[in-house]
């Protein structure tokens, strides 16, 4: 049995026919073709899934897509509010050199987003902790943190 749904997607509206047992993640890459939120654990354990809700960020994976309705949706590919400038978050991760297989990148940069909106000048330990939930093989995290750090002083002025 499928349901109708609307959901708002980086701002934009999309009336679907959804199963109820589909998830976020699943609808937003199958249905919507919105491939930059990543697919990897399927259990919420490493964060390539994260999306911003409401201005909280979350496991895509692991959400019904029908609590997904009425709610803002933002999604990597709507961080950019000025087409094809980066977001301040994502010049820190190329700059800073927190991107190298750019797997988790996607959820790195979208749970740093929602993190800042929150705490706008965080320590280092704060920083690490709003991370802790997203794994990345590749840059050892050094780099991630400062991108962070960066984005937050930019943003800030």
């Amino acid at each position: 049995m499928k349901h109708d749904i609307e959901l708002r997607v980086n701002g934009q509206i999309y009336e679907l026919e959804v199963r109820p047992w589909r998830t976020l993640l699943e609808v937003l890459r199958d249905e919507l073709h919105l491939t930059g939120t990543k697919q990897s654990c399927g259990e919420g354990h490493c964060g390539a899934c994260t999306v911003i809700l409401d201005g909280r960020a979350v496991n895509s994976c692991l959400m019904p897509v029908l609590e997904g309705q009425g709610k803002d949706i933002l999604t990597i590919e709507g961080l950019s509010s000025a087409g094809d400038r980066l977001h301040p978050i994502q010049e820190a991760f190329v700059t800073h050199g927190a991107v190298q297989c750019g797997f988790c990148t996607p959820g790195m940069i979208m749970a740093a987003k929602a993190f800042l909106d929150e705490t706008p000048k965080p320590s280092e330990e704060e920083i690490k902790k709003a991370i802790s939930g997203h794994l990345c093989r590749c840059t050892g995290y050094v780099q991630i943190i400062e991108a962070i750090k960066a984005a937050a002083e930019g943003m800030g002025s």
